[in-house]
């Protein structure tokens, strides 16, 4: 009976999946460009030398009214340098002031990218390693307002290279589409239904403005997610979009890196070590168990193992990634998964990311 309900559970999830997937392909709004100082696009950096310049130079295409604000957060890379050889006369480059008690890293670099830029009706918070398309920032502002939403998150192409990127980046699109109600969420005012990529985040100035700013959100390492939840708080809508055709990005060029990455911030998307737990246990028992039962000659291990690989494959063809053969190692992947979230919480006490702690006590 345990395995009939397995494969009963997944393949609700790969229908939950499926609709997901539709709900993502917006209709394509009509782009006009930006009038002068109505959007800037901030950019927040600390030791990006050996990544930002693909980001750079695709935000020198971009039409000329967008303003483009660049903070360097206290590098010691040389980033400054490589921002004004490659954008200096197009781009403002600040630089960050020191951390105050209280504030992590990036909240503290973006808040100061939005109370320098002006009266920009739109704000639009970028990381280093998106590579935007000459007419992403106005499909995406002209998307914002067509869907009368307060904060767009287009969710960029992901890339990967190594065998380890590849196992597990796709799983950040896929545990969205399979279990997160992006409809309700979008309907809904409750701030624990959100979601969001800092990667690529559009946001009117009124709503971040009544949300708080990045101050509301000031000792967060998920400070995407937590904003989104301050808009909704002040009263306003969030949505996900899908941003492969908007947006490249290229979270972690090795193992070490993603690993470490990973390990400063899952352990806080579970809200306690006992939800981490709970959710893992799912996990583990629907797409790692119950299809190794397939090697005992259970037909329920084959049909759920198929099951995940074909809502490996929707989330895939839905954000841009890539179907096969990734796809196929789902189970591995989910294994992978579990470990850097046991890792996570064994490290969050002690984790760094370019040299300055990612938890507050």
């Amino acid at each position: 009976m345990a395995p009939l309900i397995g494969c009963a559970a997944l393949a609700a999830l790969l229908v939950h999946t499926l609709v997901n997937a539709r709900l993502l392909r917006r209709p394509p709004a009509a782009a006009p460009a930006p009038g002068p100082g109505e959007v800037a696009v901030l950019l927040p950096l600390r030791d990006e030398a050996g990544r930002v310049e693909p980001c750079l130079r695709a935000l020198l295409a971009l039409p000329p009214a967008v303003r483009l604000l660049v903070l360097d957060d206290g590098s010691a890379d040389g980033t400054a340098d490589v921002v004004r050889r490659v954008a200096g006369g197009r781009a403002t480059l600040l630089s960050g002031r020191a951390l105050p008690q209280g504030w992590l890293g990036k909240p503290h670099a973006c808040q100061q990218l939005a109370d320098a830029a002006g009266d920009a009706e739109v704000l639009v918070f970028l990381d280093a390693d998106v590579v935007l398309a000459p007419d992403a920032v106005a499909r995406a502002v002209a998307l914002l307002r067509t869907t009368g939403v307060d904060l767009l998150s287009p969710y960029p192409r992901i890339e990967a290279g190594s065998p380890g990127e590849r196992l597990v980046q796709p799983l950040l699109q896929w545990s969205w589409l399979t279990f997160l109600p992006l409809r309700a969420m979008e309907r809904s005012p409750r701030p624990s239904l959100a979601a969001a990529g800092g990667q690529f985040l559009v946001v009117r100035r009124e709503a971040y403005e009544r949300a708080g700013g990045h101050a509301a959100v000031r000792d967060k390492v998920l400070e995407d997610i937590e904003l989104a939840r301050a808009v909704k708080r002040a009263g306003g809508r969030i949505a996900l979009a899908d941003g492969a055709a908007l947006a490249r990005c290229r979270m972690y060029t090795s193992w070490r890196e993603l690993a470490d990455g990973y390990s400063k911030s899952l352990w806080a998307s579970f809200g306690s070590p006992a939800g981490a737990v709970a959710v893992l246990a799912l996990l583990l028992a629907l797409y790692v168990a119950l299809p190794a039962t397939v090697f005992f000659g259970q037909w329920a291990g084959l049909a759920a193992y198929t099951l995940g690989v074909a809502g490996r494959v929707v989330s895939a063809r839905a954000s841009g990634g890539r179907a096969f053969p990734d796809a196929l190692a789902h189970p591995a992947s989910v294994l992978l998964f579990a470990w850097l979230v046991a890792r996570s919480y064994r490290r969050r006490a002690s984790t760094t990311w370019k040299g300055r702690p990612t938890w507050l006590r």
